[in-house]
């Protein structure tokens, strides 16, 4: 909140938004913006509304045990650094974009590729899969490894193709 203050070291206490290391916090604790190297300033966790759990200390191998957002869990040096608390701005992305103008923003800001057209949407002189008076790929699509590089669309040196079934 406005005004508050923030501590951070060995002997911050237990409050949200302080920064202390991971072996002073109890089990169940919830942090945010943990190092995953001692001294590293943060490297998980750190996006709006994300957090880890702190699952257990392993005092024999000086690491504690925490959750991450993914669900994976992760052993770490109990000397990394962790906030207390949630990252702001949770449920971000469960609003909808509404027009392609805020997506062509929100793509634009990652450097992603949109809109991503088919192959078989476009000319013969943009992809190999394009052209015909219908849209269809006319042709394997599986490719050799050696072929040059604008060649190179659908299954580059696929061992096998089709569904896999029994696996």
């Amino acid at each position: 909140s406005t005004g508050q203050f923030v501590y951070c070291g060995k002997r911050a206490e237990l409050a949200i938004g302080n920064c202390l290391p991971l072996k002073m916090m109890p089990e169940g604790s919830i942090v945010c913006n943990v190092e995953l190297k001692t001294g590293d300033r943060g490297s998980m966790a750190r996006a709006s509304g994300e957090y880890c759990i702190v699952i257990s200390q392993l005092p024999e191998q000086e690491r504690t045990r925490i959750k991450l957002p993914s669900g994976e869990k992760k052993s770490i040096s109990w000397n990394c650094r962790a906030m207390v608390g949630i990252v702001a701005g949770g449920g971000r992305t469960e609003k909808p974009l509404l027009k392609a103008g805020a997506a062509h923003y929100a793509a634009k800001a990652k450097r992603k590729n949109w809109p991503n057209i088919r192959g078989v949407a476009r000319n013969p002189v943009e992809h190999p899969h394009g052209g015909g008076n219908h849209q269809h790929v006319g042709h394997p699509t599986t490719k050799s490894r050696m072929c040059p590089a604008g060649q190179k669309s659908g299954l580059v040196a696929a061992r096998r193709t089709g569904r896999h079934k029994g696996e």
